[in-house]
């Protein structure tokens, strides 16, 4: 196994880091090791899901007909059913 040696880390990140540790029962070295891996698997995660700008240019182009404009809002207006509902007002 490797092994990793950190320097010059800023003394508030290690207390805070030894603090954590020992909230969990590990050591410095155990809590590190937890928590890049954690970090590593989330951002493996996020890689593999898409944003919502890649799913909006995978639809780009599915939504081509050989409609008109104006066929196209005929049989919309044409769906449309009358509703009774509201003759009385609310």
């Amino acid at each position: 196994m490797a092994n990793l040696q950190i320097k010059k880390i800023d003394d508030d990140l290690y207390t805070q880091l030894k603090r954590l540790a020992a909230s969990e029962n590990r050591s410095v070295s155990q809590q590190v090791l937890f928590l890049l891996k954690g970090y590593l698997a989330k951002k493996q995660q996020f890689q593999n899901t898409k944003t919502p700008a890649q799913i909006l240019l995978e639809l780009s182009g599915s939504w081509e007909d050989t409609k008109t404009p104006e066929q196209i809002v005929r049989m919309l207006k044409n769906a449309r059913k009358d509703s009774q509902k509201l003759t009385e007002g609310f």
